[in-house]
């Protein structure tokens, strides 16, 4: 498999045409060549290439961050591909940690809430308006991107 296009290439890689372009208009990808009629050829190197950068994904590395390991791969500086792994493992336990707050908290709102009577005295609802009962978390407890955190990396 040295000259694959890109349907092959997709379905080798188990994603979308689609994806293949956007992994190259984001520069994460690119044929080894074009034919005269520009229609793009691929070989091993990018099915491996492409098959990394959607392991990467699902475990949480952002385009960016995919970029760059790929970088510090190609530089092979392993170091520095442990300490960005290692700076995605402690985001993700801190969302875990979020998540976890979260469930406690709605777990709370639910075991006080007898699920009937009057709007006016239900614990969830007094507790998300801002009234007596449960806090609910705050939103820098919420998982996701602090306007912050995506800099610091």
């Amino acid at each position: 498999m040295t000259n694959l296009g890109i349907g092959a290439l997709a379905k080798r890689a188990g994603v979308r045409i689609d994806t293949v372009r956007y992994y190259e208009r984001s520069g994460l990808l690119t044929p080894k060549s074009r034919l005269e009629s520009g229609y793009r050829r691929y070989g091993e190197a990018e099915l491996r290439r492409l098959r990394f950068i959607r392991r990467a994904q699902v475990l949480g590395f952002s385009l960016k961050e995919i970029g760059e390991l790929l970088a510090l791969s190609k530089a092979r500086d392993v170091a520095r591909v442990k300490r960005a792994t290692q700076m995605k493992l402690a985001d993700v336990e801190e969302r875990i940690a979020a998540l976890v707050r979260m469930r406690d908290a709605l777990s709370t709102l639910v075991d006080t809430c007898p699920g009937h009577g009057e709007p006016s005295d239900c614990p969830i609802l007094k507790a998300l308006g801002g009234e007596d009962g449960p806090a609910p978390p705050s939103h820098s407890a919420c998982p996701g991107p602090s306007p912050g955190r995506a800099s610091a990396r």
